[in-house]
């Protein structure tokens, strides 16, 4: 053995932990095990400082422009839901990545890869809802791709969408803007897209009909902006709800995050659905909500704006970012206690966006 000491500082780890020699389910979750892919794997591979943001879109100038730059595939099964359809979801999804920068989107690209044997009819329809949905949202489906697999290779129609957008001056949306004392705000009623595909799927009746909340939320966004443009995060709760995108905040931040379970918008068919299932509101998706990271200032006067918008008339305070517990995620309890809403491992719902 030799006496050369082994210097391992620029090591990176080559794969993702947790003992994982392959791909499991739980890599597509949006918890802790997607974290994990992207920073071990992915992140070392490609390098540079706007991956390195890490966000909902990339932030990035090009010609003295500042553009927000985002891309997402979509796999829900089924392709047709109460509420939508993955043509709805892969439109919608990039609109509010695009949001979540606080800009204006513009242009979207689409990838059809389809299933060897699925009816044209059914492809039909989804191009139709996508079509529609990027009207109302205000964007252009500007260029495309449509490749084929052999039967079994797919599951009917998968889709991919890039998406770009300018971002307004004096616009800086990133959680290493959150300091303690911020005002945490949901747009809405959680859980929603996440119960309304599980019924779909499983053939489950919880004795109401419920419904993907899956809108874009573009609009609501200027909204919140035309307030004020110091916002200092915000952030779809799609897969790992509610509770990864806080966590995620808070670990980018540095500061602790404070939330009350009872100011949570959780509608009660969600709530008696996830209670049957064993399951918690708060690691949900949802497909049509925001949360808001906001300077105690303005913090009225954004709820107002929220309020006075068709997609954010639940909207709600619902904590605080706080100097305690750097980088963790605490709720009050209805009992007067607390605990830890933690980063989840994988996924409670697989395949739902």
């Amino acid at each position: 053995m030799s006496d050369t000491a082994l210097d391992i500082t620029g090591w990176t780890c080559p794969a993702p932990l947790r003992d994982h020699p392959r791909v499991v389910m739980g890599h597509g979750g949006g918890g802790a095990l997607s974290a994990e892919l992207v920073q071990h794997l992915f992140a070392p591979a490609f390098g540079g400082e706007a991956l390195a943001q890490l966000g909902d879109s990339a932030a990035i100038s090009l010609g003295g422009v500042r553009l927000a730059f985002s891309t997402d595939s979509y796999v829900v099964r089924p392709l047709f839901f109460p509420g939508g359809t993955i043509g709805d979801l892969a439109v919608n999804g990039t609109v509010n990545d695009l949001a979540m920068s606080g800009a204006r989107a513009a242009y979207l690209s689409c990838g059809f890869i389809l299933e060897e044997g699925v009816e044209m009819s059914a492809v039909a329809r989804v191009a139709e809802a996508m079509g529609a949905a990027a009207r109302a949202a205000g964007v252009e489906v500007a260029t495309g791709d449509t490749k084929v697999v052999e039967v079994g290779h797919g599951d009917g129609v998968y889709i991919n969408t890039a998406g770009i957008g300018i971002i307004p001056d004096g616009v800086d949306l990133r959680p290493q803007r959150v300091v303690p004392g911020d005002v945490v705000i949901v747009s809405g009623e959680i859980g929603l897209h996440g119960v309304a595909i599980m019924s779909v799927r499983e053939g489950l009746e919880f004795g109401v009909d419920i419904e993907s909340d899956c809108a874009a939320l573009g609009g609501l966004v200027q909204s919140m902006l035309a307030v004020t443009p110091d916002l200092h995060v915000l952030r779809d709760p799609t897969r790992g709800g509610l509770a990864a995108a806080l966590n995620e905040i808070a670990a980018a931040s540095r500061t602790g995050v404070v939330i009350t379970e009872s100011r949570v918008p959780v509608p009660p068919a969600v709530a008696n659905a996830c209670s049957i299932l064993g399951l918690d509101p708060l690691y949900v998706a949802n497909e049509g909500k925001l949360v808001a990271f906001v300077p105690r200032e303005h913090a009225d006067a954004v709820l107002d704006a929220m309020r006075a918008h068709p997609l954010g008339r639940h909207a709600t305070v619902i904590g605080e970012a706080v100097d305690a517990h750097p980088g963790m995620v605490v709720s009050r309890t209805a009992l007067g206690g607390t605990r830890v809403v933690d980063l989840p491992l994988g996924e409670q719902l697989p395949r739902i966006c």
